[in-house]
């Protein structure tokens, strides 16, 4: 017979049991947080991916256009008559005639007005008697002279009176001639007495009429008239620094004014300051304009086109594209890597929106034409390819604010 099994056996196989049931527990645990850490380890670097990708810039790029570097400049400015001479009056009286009025032609020497002046006569008159007093006089001591010149020899005069005498009549012949010169002085003021043309042209202004006082001694008087020489007008215009060695002497420009529409003038730069004004940046240049048919008005307001630059190709890029820094002035261009490569450049001409490259750039680079931001050589960006822009000539580069350069 078998011996009896003790009491507490079966206990001890149930707790056998329960370890293995917490192990395949504790298993399933960490293969499900495996997996979990895992799944997000996989989507953590879904989103850096994906968050790299977006922070690389989308930029537009297209190659430089290639155009003749020839323009038109808009300038304006104003018309000043050829001469022009202000008639002031040169003796004190009244106005005794006039015979002009604004807008009146007149030729060189004609008499625009007179002047009535009794001071100026009266003085004139007396300076007439003083010389024939003078002469007389010097006539008197002249005989005087001859006779003790005459006496000399013989003794009967002596040497003190004879020079006495001589000096005498030095002294008269210079009154004579004092007299003699204001005289001549008063009789060139009389001449003034009649305001006359001093060339042709016509007459712009009239501050004076029959009646008027005249008034020389007058810090504030006005002029009497203004005539104008105006078959030629002069044409005054501001250049900006930029364009003045494309503008020599010579070049003909095209006049328009605003009220003779649809009508041009030619106008010929004859001079120019040769010198920048530092409040404006620009040169002042001086222009003819023929206006042998009188259309053209002095004082008036016009706009002249001045075609500038010359007829070699030139690369041209936006304003845009340039990058300004510590560097100086550069492009960023994108090369087949689509890797930025910044290239310094140097500017021929600024037309605005557009500027002309004179070196550092190719006709093939790819140039970004606005940058983002703090870009750098070696930079990744995703291209948008722009189509090459026709490679016609630009025709105007429109009105020119003043710069300094």
């Amino acid at each position: 017979m078998l011996p009896e099994s003790p009491p507490d056996q079966p206990r001890q196989r149930s707790r056998w049991k329960m370890p293995l049931a917490t192990v395949i527990f504790i298993g399933g645990a960490a293969a499900l947080a495996f997996v979990g850490i895992e799944s997000r380890q996989q989507s953590v670097a879904q989103l850096k991916n994906k968050a790299a990708e977006r922070a690389v810039p989308t930029v537009s790029v297209a190659p430089p256009a290639v155009e003749q570097s020839v323009g038109v400049l808009d300038l304006p400015g104003r018309l000043d008559a050829y001469y022009q001479a202000a008639l002031f009056a040169r003796v004190n009286g009244y106005v005794a005639s006039r015979n002009v009025d604004i807008g009146s032609h007149v030729k060189t020497g004609d008499v625009l007005a007179t002047i009535d002046a009794p001071d100026l006569d009266q003085q004139y008159s007396q300076a007439e008697s003083d010389l024939t007093n003078a002469k007389a006089n010097a006539a008197l001591a002249d005989v005087t002279n001859q006779r003790y010149q005459a006496l000399l020899p013989s003794s009967y005069v002596t040497h003190q009176a004879a020079d006495e005498k001589k000096a005498d009549l030095d002294a008269k012949n210079a009154l004579v001639k004092s007299g003699q010169a204001n005289l001549d002085r008063l009789k060139a003021l009389t001449e003034y007495k009649r305001i006359v043309a001093p060339f042709d042209g016509i007459v712009t202004v009239r501050n004076t009429d029959v009646g008027n006082l005249i008034n020389t001694g007058s810090s504030s008087g006005a002029e009497m008239f203004v005539v104008a020489d105006v078959h030629k007008l002069r044409l005054y215009v501001n250049v900006p620094q930029i364009y003045v060695p494309m503008i020599p002497t010579g070049t003909v420009g095209i006049l328009t004014v605003p009220e003779r529409p649809g009508k041009k003038y030619a106008a010929k730069v004859e001079a120019s300051s040769g010198a920048v004004d530092v409040a404006s940046g620009t040169t002042r240049m001086q222009l003819i304009v023929d206006n042998a048919a009188g259309e053209l008005m002095p004082g008036a307001y016009a706009s002249v086109h001045l075609t500038v630059g010359n007829k070699h190709d030139v690369l041209v890029i936006p304003a845009s594209a340039i990058l300004f820094d510590k560097s100086g002035l550069r492009v960023a261009t994108v090369d087949t890597e689509e890797k930025i490569t910044l290239k310094p450049i140097t500017i021929g001409r600024d037309r605005g929106a557009t500027v002309e490259v004179a070196s550092g750039l190719a006709p093939e680079d790819r140039i970004i034409e606005s940058p983002p931001d703090g870009v750098s050589n070696g930079d990744k960006v995703n291209v948008k390819e722009k189509p090459n822009p026709a490679n016609a000539p630009s025709t105007s580069v429109g009105p020119t604010k003043p710069n300094k350069g």
